[in-house]
């Protein structure tokens, strides 16, 4: 039986930029949707110009961070501030079954891009746009970035170590998880399109699906009042809960997560000291939180003459929950990783062929992959002009002459 992709058949018209956008757009090609980003040499997407760039040579098509993000894809090139590209914009959102954008709100409304406009063209449209605070409410109009929706999620607020101030988490949560709740709200709206007919429009608050990834720590004050403490790698319910460096390489941590009083008999032993277990100061959870400290120090001079590796195999061979704290090469050079086939390499017209992530879930029946690379600034211009808006060839040399293609 012929393997098909869930979203063969469905056109994307993409207006993201950046992270989240993209990202949501990324998912939607990996079921097999025809995603046409919409981009411009007159103002690049921001991570065209960002390292890492393949072989340290800058320029718009080398960067991994773009081509990351936008593997799949095509992309067309407008320069939207002309109003003949404009036209050709609304041209590939009729043909198109869904319109995704992630501007600040009112952005594409001032284009002349909004769902009204749009949702004249075609009544059975799909469109998302991914604000950083949704099309409503006081602060719709506030200029958002991913970073800034760590502290605004309440992220901050609970990472970092106690009696020290709220910390950063390292990554731009608000990007990827904009991205991931907006695939799930367009395969909804086409699901239901497919039952009704009807199209419909996704007003997406980035900030909101940063606080829907921590619900813990905003149920802790609506429930109790009290907000929760920082409390560094511990855990409330576990101990010892902590990351411990191992022996060789500075860079060789190992986080190891015991849950209950048995798993710490266990662990006991593994350090050679079966003592411990019967140790008043760490017989019981709430003794051994009464004496982390000291519980820690145990497990940090053990741990620091072990080999990581080791060490991570001996504590799950015995039931603990242990894993080495993987660096970038590791996750690379994987085995587990590369037999699944997640990391794929595909031939790219500027850079060749560079591994990437790939497609993190696997469809027994439905043909789920990535498609081609990321596309070169403009690569698909001439192809999607001409095979989806409909404009031949004299049209498309008078469209870049005049320069309404840049």
């Amino acid at each position: 039986m012929t393997r098909r992709a869930p979203l063969e058949g469905i056109r994307v018209a993409d207006f993201t930029w950046v992270w989240a956008g993209p990202h949501c757009t990324l998912q939607l090609a990996h079921l097999g949707a025809e995603v046409i980003r919409v981009e411009s040499a007159t103002r690049l997407c921001v991570t065209r110009l960002l390292p890492p760039y393949a072989k340290f040579e800058p320029g718009p098509n080398r960067s991994g961070y773009f081509n990351q993000y936008n593997q799949g894809k095509k992309s067309l090139t407008l320069d939207l501030k002309r109003p003949e590209a404009l036209a050709v914009a609304k041209r590939l959102c009729a043909a198109s079954d869904v319109v995704v954008e992630n501007f600040a709100a009112g952005v594409m409304d001032r284009m002349g891009l909004g769902w009204d406009v749009l949702h004249g063209l075609r009544r059975d449209l799909v469109m998302i746009a991914l604000s950083g605070y949704g099309a409503t409410g006081p602060e719709s109009t506030n200029v958002s970035y991913g970073p800034a929706q760590v502290p605004l999620s309440g992220m901050s607020s609970v990472t970092g170590y106690r009696g020290h101030p709220p910390m950063h988490v390292g990554v731009s949560y608000g990007d990827p998880t904009g991205g991931l709740h907006g695939a799930v709200a367009v395969l909804a709206a086409l699901l239901h399109r497919a039952r009704t007919g009807q199209g419909q429009y996704i007003d997406l608050s980035q900030w909101e699906t940063s606080m829907a990834v921590l619900p813990e720590a905003l149920m802790r004050f609506t429930m109790t009042g009290a907000a929760p403490e920082r409390d560094g790698n511990r855990d409330p319910h576990m101990a010892p809960h902590g990351v411990w460096q191992a022996a060789g390489d500075e860079q060789r941590w190992v986080a190891i997560a015991v849950e209950d009083d048995a798993g710490f008999a266990r662990l006991a032993t593994l350090m050679g000291q079966p003592q411990l277990a019967r140790d008043p100061r760490f017989v019981t959870l709430a003794a051994r939180k009464r004496h982390e400290e000291a519980l820690e120090e145990l497990v940090a001079a053990w741990a620091a003459g072990e080999d990581a590796d080791a060490l991570v195999e001996r504590l799950q061979g015995a039931g603990i929950a242990a894993f080495v704290s993987a660096r970038n090469r590791d996750l690379a050079e994987d085995p587990h990783l590369r037999e699944r086939g997640f990391p794929v390499t595909l031939e790219h017209p500027e850079v060749g062929a560079m591994m990437h992530l790939g497609v993190p879930w696997r469809m027994s029946a439905s043909d789920s992959r990535v498609r081609r690379a990321a596309p070169c600034l403009g690569q698909d211009t001439d192809q999607v002009l001409r095979d989806v808006c409909g404009y031949g060839d004299d049209e498309i040399a008078a469209m870049r002459t005049a320069g309404t293609l840049a």
